[in-house]
Parts: structure tokens; C-alpha cells; sequence
């Protein structure tokens, strides 16, 4: 056989094998789930399963997804941008285990949730905003500047959960195989 002929079959069986592997790598990290907007997918990595359960257990898993609160809704660019950018971080943070035991949200995330909480109850943000007194001193303007929803509203939605083994329902939640 020719060396060039031999240098052609190593070169194929080398791209093969990163296609095989490339293939594998994104079946077993589900990466294609997190194109959906299924909560499951949240809970690939088991360090969201206390966060899972706790939005499971509250009155917003019947009207909300993960998705819902923590991503951007005024486009889709923005939207898969802004999964893309935490799915690259929360990947990096769970691979190199960087992350703490209480997880916390980036101020970019903070933003994004406060706009959804206006968004999704904008009637009752509103009507906060015409009987507020100087105490809270919120304005339709300046809703979400300085307080946020859960300075007051602690518990919703992940109730008590402080860190990633807090929860006591937390109990061999898995994504169907």
C-alpha cells in the first residue's frame, strides 16, 4: 500500500473517531435537550436537583418553567444567546467544580429574573406601584431598580433551598432515560 494511501485511511479513521466521539459526548450530556424548554433538562446536572424540586413543590411549576424566570423573553436571538452563555458557564462551574454550595444567580441573571417577575405579574407590579408609599417608594420607571421581587418574596419559587443538598424531597430525581 502506498504511504499516501496509508496517510488517507489514518486521516479518515481520525476524523471518524472525533465524529463517534463528538456523537457520544452529546448523547450522554443530553446537549440537545437544552434546546427545549422541558425543566427536566435543568436537572441533568445533579446539582440542580435541589432547585428542580423545590420549583416542583411550588405554584409555579403549574405556570412557569425554568425558562420562563431565568431567561430573556424580548427576543429569540437574546434568548438562545443567553442560554448558550449559561450553559457554557454552568458547564465549566459543575465540570471544574467551582461552584459553592449555595448557588447564586450572575447580576446578569438577577436582571433577567426581576424582568420576568414584572412581566409575568405586571397587574400586580402596577398596582403596587400606584399605592406604594414612600417606604418602598416603587414607580413604574423605577420598578426593579435597587429591590428586587424576592427581597420580600423569599420563598418563591425554590422555598428554603440555601444550597445544593437542602432540600428534603430531593430524592432520586432523574431525567427519564
Amino acid at each position: 500500500m502506498k504511504p499516501e494511501n496509508i496517510l488517507r485511511l489514518c486521516a479518515l479513521a481520525a476524523v471518524l473517531g472525533v465524529l463517534v466521539l463528538g456523537v457520544q459526548l452529546v448523547r450522554e450530556s443530553k446537549a440537545t435537550s437544552y434546546l427545549s424548554s422541558d425543566p427536566r433538562a435543568c436537572i441533568n446536572c445533579h446539582v440542580m436537583d435541589a432547585y428542580y424540586v423545590s420549583w416542583q413543590h411550588s405554584s409555579h411549576a403549574e405556570h412557569a418553567a425554568c425558562v420562563d424566570c431565568h431567561l430573556p423573553h424580548d427576543n429569540k436571538v437574546d434568548k438562545y444567546v443567553s442560554k448558550a452563555r449559561d450553559g457554557w458557564n454552568h458547564t465549566v462551574a459543575f465540570t471544574f467544580n467551582t461552584y459553592g454550595k449555595r448557588m447564586l444567580l450572575s447580576d446578569d441573571g438577577a436582571r433577567r429574573v426581576q424582568e420576568n417577575c414584572v412581566r409575568c405579574h405586571s397587574s400586580l407590579a402596577h398596582t403596587m406601584t400606584e399605592g406604594s408609599d414612600a417606604h418602598y417608594a416603587f414607580s413604574d420607571e423605577t420598578l426593579g431598580e435597587g429591590r428586587n421581587c424576592w427581597d420580600c418574596h423569599r420563598l418563591v419559587p425554590h422555598g428554603k433551598v440555601r444550597s445544593i443538598n437542602a432540600s428534603p424531597n430531593n430524592l432520586s430525581v432523574r431525567w427519564d432515560k
